[in-house]
């Protein structure tokens, strides 16, 4: 009997899932988020199709803008496995190797707009309880976004953020040694395994 919430072998998911499988696998050098999420396939379903394909890829914000934003949270939160896809993601609609490096350091290098995204996402960072939308910070966001726009990015933002938790607690993806989320008394060395 597994520890914790059994991890399917690739072998024995569904075709649909070997290929989301091998997806996020080619991707990541992982697919912990397939293999236990193999056991609630409608979920797995919702993030994909109602999440990103929909919200994510869909909506009314430029998607290159979401791209950032997520790179941006999941530098913050330490998933490993997240900033492999999310770099990739990102560089493919055109950030450039000194914008990454940026996200986390001078952003000047950045747009109006992408900087107030980058400092939205900071807002939305798990590690960030005092997190709040400023009027100043609307302001210079409203510059560039509508109500309707600025709301979009806070949810992507939220269910990411959310997603990266799950993804934590139930030991789905892989973590930087900077991650700041450990099970109580365990060092990175420990929780991976």
């Amino acid at each position: 009997m597994a520890d914790t919430i059994r991890s399917f072998r690739r072998e024995e998911l569904s075709p649909k899932l070997q290929q989301d499988w091998d997806f996020v696998h080619k991707l990541t050098g992982q697919a912990g988020f397939i293999e236990k999420g193999a056991h609630a396939p409608e979920l797995l379903d919702f993030t994909m199709i109602d999440f990103y394909e929909k919200i994510f890829y869909g909506g009314r914000v430029d998607v290159k803008l979401k791209h950032l934003a997520r790179l941006r949270m999941s530098l913050g939160h330490g998933c490993r496995s997240c900033n492999l896809g999310n770099t990739i993601g990102a560089k493919e609609v055109g950030y450039s190797e000194e914008q990454l490096n940026a996200i986390e350091g001078d952003r000047s290098i950045f747009s109006e707009a992408e900087i107030a995204v980058l400092e939205l996402a900071d807002q939305f960072l798990m590690t960030n309880i005092q997190g709040h939308l400023e009027p100043e910070l609307y302001a210079r966001l409203h510059e560039h976004f509508d109500d309707a726009q600025i709301l979009e990015l806070g949810t992507v933002m939220s269910y990411l953020g959310g997603l990266a938790k799950m993804l934590f607690v139930f030991d789905m993806a892989e973590k930087e040694d900077t991650c700041p989320f450990l099970p109580a008394n365990r060092t990175l060395a420990e929780a991976a395994g």
